[in-house]
């Protein structure tokens, strides 16, 4: 979420095969700002996003049609997104028409939103104890899943140098 919302910011990766399934849009909550996401929560009905990592768990279909529970990892900067019913869904206003209307991506009350014409397919792609890393402009951010040194030794390894 450093990025503005007028880019396509969600990436879907498939690690074992090193390819991008899905690069497009992504909203933040409307309290967290309009194009930037700027402010944080985790606290019930801010209407914020929450940086860090989840966990994909099981879908359901709601008002958005098939959507995503998430389970936040990171205490004091996630850990309550079950209770905030925040979840990966399909919006309209994920959109370009809400780009080109607004100046900026439509936003959610906290959730992760993303193309209607695409939820379905990625939601499916990513449900069931998949990782989602949510970054964002947090100084104080800390997790106890991000351990530089091993990031550093696994990209190393791959690497060809002449």
């Amino acid at each position: 979420l450093e990025q503005s919302s007028k880019q396509k910011r969600l990436w879907v990766i498939d690690i074992e095969k090193k390819d991008v399934l899905y690069n497009t849009y992504v909203s933040h909550g409307k309290r967290s700002g309009n194009e930037y996401a700027k402010q944080f929560s985790n606290r019930q009905d801010s209407n914020m996003s929450s940086p860090g990592f989840y966990v994909t768990k099981e879908t359901y279909t709601g008002k958005h049609g098939l959507s995503l529970k998430l389970d936040g990892l990171d205490e004091g900067f996630n850990t309550n997104a079950r209770e905030r019913c925040i979840v990966m869904h399909g919006a309209e206003y994920a959109s370009e028409s809400t780009i080109e209307k607004l100046g900026f991506l439509g936003r959610s009350e906290g959730c992760p939103a993303i193309p209607v014409e695409l939820h379905e397919a990625i939601i499916s792609q990513v449900a069931g104890k998949t990782c989602i890393f949510v970054n964002a402009p947090v100084g104080n951010y800390k997790s106890a899943y991000l351990n530089q040194n091993k990031a550093v030794q696994e990209f190393m390894k791959d690497q060809k140098f002449s």
